[in-house]
């Protein structure tokens, strides 16, 4: 059977569609919990799938959260040993850290649905099931990073530049959120309700958007998930 861990952070960033994409396609799914479970003693190279999801911290900031440079080299084995891997927010920030990038506060917290626009590289690969006239997208963040050196950028906003990129022919990275399944947003909305206060963003606005673009995303994540997992093989 093939197998998938999740790195999560916080109980309401899960997998989201691509948990169910995963059990569809037969993968036994394990989740660990990133500050609670050890990640030390995980072997970075046993499941077939490996993926690091979102969460409100800095992948910068090991010197208040010293997991995250256990999950960073868990990031690095992974990508030096170029076994498939997904980042997703926070996640897509470790690995452009593991790469060798920067990772830094934006220029300005982006929360809110926002448009994906995509570049000619990614015209034909996964990424393209969420070009602008087929869906809209989540965004949640404050931080950005640089694009890692090898790295193909496949998609950006105005305000992020780099949005998705590829890395080799196995390592998928989402600074928005693809993954995002529409019902889930009044948690999201309970779990980062001060950083909204704090950010001026109105819960019911996001609750709204959500309504009307969250089943078109659910569509086109899957869809971009299930490409992705045909073309490393799983």
């Amino acid at each position: 059977m093939k197998t998938a861990i999740a790195i999560r952070h916080v109980g309401f960033e899960d997998l989201g569609t691509f948990e169910d994409v995963l059990l569809e396609r037969g993968f036994e799914l394990r989740y660990l919990e990133a500050g609670h479970d050890e990640l030390r003693s995980l072997d970075p190279l046993e499941p077939d799938l490996l993926v690091l999801l979102g969460g409100p911290i800095g992948a910068y900031e090991e010197d208040e959260y010293p997991f995250l440079l256990d999950e960073l080299h868990l990031a690095e084995r992974r990508l030096s040993s170029h076994r498939p891997l997904i980042g997703i927010c926070l996640g897509a920030q470790v690995m452009a850290r593991a790469l060798g990038s920067r990772v830094y506060p934006g220029p300005a917290k982006e929360i809110g649905w926002t448009p994906l626009m995509l570049t000619e590289a990614a015209q034909s690969g996964p990424a393209a099931h969420l070009a602008a006239e087929l869906t809209n997208m989540l965004h949640w963040h404050g931080d950005t990073f640089d694009l890692p050196p090898g790295a193909t950028l496949l998609a950006s906003t105005p305000l992020t530049q780099n949005q998705v990129y590829a890395w080799g022919a196995a390592a998928l990275a989402f600074q928005c959120h693809p993954e995002i399944r529409g019902e889930s947003i009044e948690r999201w909305l309970i779990g980062h309700a001060c950083e909204l206060a704090h950010a001026g963003v109105r819960p019911s606005a996001l609750r709204e958007a959500a309504s009307k673009y969250g089943p078109a995303v659910e569509v086109q994540g899957r869809n971009c998930f299930e490409q992705w997992l045909v073309g490393v093989g799983l």
